[in-house]
C-alpha cells in the first residue's frame, strides 16, 4: 500500500520530485520525527512507520543515485515480496529462499542505478507498475 495515497499530499509530492536531494530528504525525516512526537498525523499516516520508512528508503535511493551519478556506484532498492515470516504472521506466499531471490539479484545484476525492483524487475515504487517486461 502506498503510504501517501493522496496525490496532493505535500510529502508525497516532495518524495517523488526528481530534484529531491539528500538534504531535502533529511528535512522530511525531521518533519516526520517532529510530527510523531507531537502526535500530529495531518500529513503522515498514524501507525505507518514501516511503510513510511520504506517510502523514505526508496526516495533516498533515487536521490543518492542521482547525487552519485558518474561515480561508478550502483545503488538500488527492492522488496523481497510477501515472505512467510513472523513479521507477516506467516501469511506470506513466498518461502524465505524465494524472498532472497530479488535482493540477491539487485546486489549482483543491475547495471543502472536509482531503481526499485520487485520480482527481479524494475518497478515504479509509487505506482507499483513494472517498468521492465517479464523475462
Amino acid at each position: 500500500k502506498w503510504t501517501f495515497p493522496d496525490p496532493q499530499n505535500s510529502i508525497r509530492k516532495r518524495l517523488i520530485d526528481p530534484s529531491l536531494t539528500e538534504a531535502g530528504l533529511l528535512k522530511i525525516y525531521d518533519e516526520y520525527i517532529a510530527a510523531v512526537k507531537a502526535d500530529d498525523y495531518s500529513i503522515f499516516k498514524k501507525d505507518s512507520a514501516y511503510s513510511t520508512s520504506k517510502a523514505f528508503l526508496n526516495a533516498h535511493t533515487e536521490a543518492l543515485a542521482r547525487e552519485l551519478e558518474g561515480s561508478g556506484v550502483i545503488l538500488n532498492s527492492c522488496t523481497p515480496g510477501y515472505v512467510d515470516t513472523d513479521m507477516t504472521s506467516h501469511k506470506g506466499h513466498l518461502t524465505i529462499d524465494e524472498g532472497a531471490v530479488t535482493p540477491t539479484f539487485v546486489c549482483t545484476s543491475p547495471k543502472t542505478s536509482g531503481n526499485f525492483y520487485r520480482e527481479c524487475r524494475r518497478c515504479d515504487w509509487v505506482s507499483g507498475e513494472y517498468i521492465d517486461p517479464p523475462q
